[in-house]
């Protein structure tokens, strides 16, 4: 159950606020609106967490529609076939820096 308190009241009784945020969020108001929420490390860990994921997430869908937007239809070589490619390009090179 989340709680909401003033800011000034929160400012009186930070300690227990704290104590409080540890089991669920506190709500501080100024003026009769939410200002900030107070909540427990745990809590806000989590939430980073979740944000972080998404965004990876998201990153790797805006990847993929870019990439078949750039292939405009056409395929990729298959992975074992690109493998090889880089390998043999690879080798090429070592080849060379020895000579």
């Amino acid at each position: 159950m989340q709680k909401t308190i003033s800011a000034t009241k929160a400012r009186v009784h930070f300690g227990e606020i704290m104590k409080q945020a540890k089991v669920a969020p506190v709500i501080v108001e100024r003026g009769g609106k939410a200002e900030v929420v107070v909540l427990s490390k745990k809590a806000y860990d989590r939430l980073v967490a979740a944000n972080q994921q998404t965004n990876w997430q998201k990153k790797l869908e805006d990847l993929h529609k870019r990439i078949k937007v750039e292939l405009a239809g056409r395929t990729l070589p298959a992975p074992e076939e690109m493998l090889r490619l880089a390998r043999e390009e690879r080798d090429e090179q070592l080849i060379t820096s020895l000579r």
